[in-house]
């Protein structure tokens, strides 16, 4: 019986039949190897000649990369449990907010999945939404939204802009990780309580007219007078005028 089984054995310890640990993850390992993403902390350009080489190239390959490391749980941008954070996923839906939010100051945040700056900012504006309770995030994905992106002039990621009550647009920049306190200097400033003697404007008169122009928002030159003028007295969202 003891002869039989040295016959099992090879000349290197392993039993016939039997391929080694080692060996069998060194296999495996050629068959599949690791993939890496080199994630940048800095903006994204999306200027008019970028975003065609950008569209072509990068924007395909990096998402699906993205998808298959994120499978197993929720993708980077989705991680959020706190109520003033909230995904638009349309332009009439971005001036409804804007128009409901009231007092309430509103910070638009373009980012795009395929983006490392946008990626390693967001657990900072995450801490930020949860510590000013009061301040409305609005959530952009560029690629989900391109069209309405361009007509808002963002060419550049991370992105962001500010509006608050009667005053409408207060501020846009872009800043990364590196540049945070910029956005934390413009959110101390526009942030304070205030009462706003007037309806909220939400976008102003050439962000809609842009939008319009490239078929996102469904409205002419009188169309847009007399939104304007709505907000005078009260501006209702589209919403509440299918409820009458």
């Amino acid at each position: 019986m003891d002869a039989a089984i040295t016959s099992l054995v090879t000349n290197h310890g392993q039993i016939s039949g039997f391929s080694s640990f080692s060996q069998e993850n060194k296999s495996k390992s050629q068959l599949f190897p690791v993939m890496s993403l080199d994630l940048k902390e800095h903006p994204t350009d999306f200027t008019n000649q970028s975003l065609t080489a950008f569209s072509s190239s990068s924007v395909a390959p990096a998402k699906t990369s993205s998808l298959i490391g994120m499978s197993r749980g929720m993708r980077w941008w989705e991680k959020s449990a706190n109520h003033n954070m909230l995904e638009i996923n349309s332009a009439n839906h971005l001036v409804d907010s804007l128009l409901n939010a009231g007092d309430r100051l509103v910070v638009l945040d373009f980012y795009s999945p395929s983006c490392g700056g946008c990626k390693s900012l967001y657990p900072k504006m995450c801490q930020l939404a949860e510590s000013n309770p009061s301040v409305m995030f609005l959530k952009v994905n560029q690629e989900e939204l391109r069209t309405m992106c361009h007509g808002l002039n963002v060419h550049v990621l991370p992105f962001f802009k500010f509006y608050r009550g009667a005053e409408g647009k207060l501020c846009s920049f872009s800043c990364t990780v590196a540049t945070i306190s910029k956005f934390k200097k413009a959110l101390d400033k526009h942030g304070s309580e205030r009462c706003s003697l007037g309806p909220a404007k939400g976008l102003d008169k050439k962000e809609l007219a842009a939008l319009a122009s490239v078929g996102e928002l469904k409205m002419n030159q009188h169309s847009l007078t007399m939104h304007h003028q709505a907000n005078i007295f009260g501006y209702k969202t589209e919403e509440q005028y299918q409820k009458r």
